[in-house]
């Protein structure tokens, strides 16, 4: 009796208009806090590192190394890649996406296998042009393929012609050609190579923009990767064996080394893993101008490795198409909103830290120095740019066999 008085009583003092606290389980497991992910810059820079690497490694195989069977490498990339998400898709979760995708024997015959040809076309023609032309030089050429893709949206129907937008992208076009004007190493067949690469990139993204515009058939890289490259080791392997396989030998792979073939494969299918985080956790526009940073670190890349040339012409012509770029992906707004939130961080660090940023500036200054250099070194200085080359052709060689 006392007990419930005393209930009654401590209920009659609570304020009703008191929020009434959730009963709480002590015996209850608690729910772990969820795992901290990565800052996005980590994704940023492990694709440009894996991106670049796969450029760099496919130029060294392919030119240096006198392995001039590119048919044969993309197939072994494929083949690798088809091994890797078919064992992604048995023991991991990261695939699994694809089983909302309405895949059919009719669908895969109609959808995958035609961007599969385009692909492998792509991949075909991309690395021929690694047997002629420098890879600063590739990289000014695939500035173009924004242009590609726009003009092969028009011309399957895709989206209407629209003069505005051709305008905006001829920017592109004139940096371009002045860069290809400039080039110094310049081979035909290297640059029609490349330009079928891209043509053939362009039409292949438009057909998959196509397929993927209905909503049952999202598909991240990597899933798209799991349909498409079983098809295209199967077209490159059959090309391959009328064209590079008669005059191929054991002794080729024994050269460059399965090791340093396996490393370059796996290096390629990072690539499209990293591609499929870079997405998740930044954004496709993240990704374009990653791609921007990317190209201009590999110019600077190919001038310090290979020795390639470039330039001032090339340089200016270059500068203009990446301008136009940029202009082209973000358009005039964004690009106030960005250039005028940019100067107000920029203007905040510095009045917070004078001495860092007067550091960052001379750092800048002095590798801009470093690679001017190092750029102009091979027309200069041609014996001692020659004398470095060589010496860090013998490590990889080394390396590499």
């Amino acid at each position: 009796m006392s007990e419930e008085k005393a209930r009654v009583s401590a209920e009659a003092a609570r304020d009703p208009s008191a929020p009434v606290l959730p009963t709480v389980n002590p015996n209850a497991q608690k729910s772990e806090p969820e795992a901290a992910s990565f800052h996005p810059a980590v994704y940023i820079a492990t694709w440009i590192t894996l991106s670049s690497s796969v450029i760099v490694f496919n130029k060294w195989i392919l030119d240096t190394a006198d392995f001039h069977f590119p048919i044969f490498l993309t197939t072994w990339h494929l083949a690798f890649a088809t091994f890797m998400t078919q064992i992604l898709a048995r023991f991991t979760t990261i695939l699994d996406s694809r089983k909302k995708v309405p895949m059919t024997g009719r669908v895969y015959l109609r959808a995958i296998v035609p961007i599969g040809i385009f692909f492998s076309l792509s991949l075909i023609c991309g690395n021929q042009a690694y047997l002629y032309l420098s890879v600063a030089f590739i990289q000014m050429l695939k500035a173009t393929t924004p242009v590609a893709v726009l003009l092969a949206t028009w011309g399957l129907g895709v989206a209407p012609p629209n003069m505005k937008t051709l305008g905006n992208v001829s920017l592109i076009v004139v940096g371009v050609i002045i860069a290809s004007l400039g080039e110094i190493k310049f081979v035909m067949i290297g640059f029609l190579f490349q330009c079928g690469g891209i043509v053939f990139e362009a039409i292949r993204l438009v057909m998959v923009q196509r397929i993927l515009s209905s909503a049952e058939f999202k598909m991240d890289p990597l899933v798209s990767l799991y349909y498409y490259a079983p098809a295209c080791a199967l077209m490159n392997g059959f090309v391959c064996l009328f064209t590079e396989l008669p005059r191929m030998h054991m002794e080729d792979i024994y050269r460059v080394g399965m090791f340093t073939l396996t490393a370059n494969a796996m290096i390629a299918f990072l690539l499209n893993v990293s591609v499929v985080f870079l997405i998740g956790k930044t954004s496709s526009l993240v990704l374009t101008l990653s791609g921007v940073l990317k190209d201009i670190l590999l110019v600077f890349a190919s001038m310090f490795l290979f020795g390639d040339p470039v330039s001032l012409l090339q340089a200016f012509g270059y500068t203009i198409a990446l301008c136009g770029l940029i202009y082209y992906k973000l358009g005039a707004e964004k690009l106030k909103e960005y250039f005028s939130h940019g100067g107000m961080k920029w203007a905040e660090f510095g009045s917070q830290r004078p001495a860092a940023r007067k550091l960052i500036v001379f750092g800048a200054a002095l590798l801009f120095i470093f690679i001017a250099l190092a750029g102009l070194a091979p027309r200069f200085a041609p014996e001692s740019s020659d004398k470095f080359h060589s010496t860090i052709g013998k490590l990889l060689g080394e390396k590499g066999a």
